[in-house]
């Protein structure tokens, strides 16, 4: 069981940030519920982290590209929601489309100092990462985006 989503973009990381985004990934990915067990897993990389958030990444200059984790089970959870959340504390720039299961949308936009979800994330229902669900989806025209940042 859970819900299963397919991942695609790019978010820009400098290499030399790198090892302090992926130990900053971890711990917030380990205070959340999920598949990712400090105790039990061993990871040494964001590649090695990323299916943990239904996710995979390579790198491609100061690039991520995070795709679909065709290898794994890629299904949400509190953990996928907090790979992202922290990952706007380290990413200047990109963009990230993820679509669920039931056909649902949302993506997530990384700008200096924040991040942006537009769109309803389908697994729990909520307009932006770990809000409270909303009973109706936005129209179309109009969508309700807000920035968010573990840091404010």
């Amino acid at each position: 069981m859970g819900y299963l989503v397919e991942t695609t973009g790019r978010v820009l990381l400098p290499s030399d940030r790198e090892g302090a985004a992926f130990a900053g990934l971890t711990l917030a990915m380990a205070e959340r519920d999920g598949w990712f067990d400090l105790d039990e897993w061993q990871v040494s990389s964001l590649a090695d982290l990323a299916p943990f958030a239904a996710t995979s990444v390579d790198r491609e200059g100061e690039w991520l590209v995070l795709a679909t984790d065709e290898e794994g089970d890629p299904k949400w959870s509190e953990q996928a929601t907090a790979f992202y959340a922290e990952l706007a504390n380290w990413v200047s720039r990109g963009t990230v489309l993820i679509s669920g299961e039931d056909g649902a949308e949302w993506r997530y936009t990384f700008a200096e100092g924040g991040l942006i979800q537009s769109g309803v994330n389908g697994w729990d229902g909520s307009l932006e990462p770990f809000g409270s669900p909303v009973d109706e989806e936005p129209p179309l025209e109009a969508p309700k985006r807000r920035r968010w940042s573990r840091r404010r």
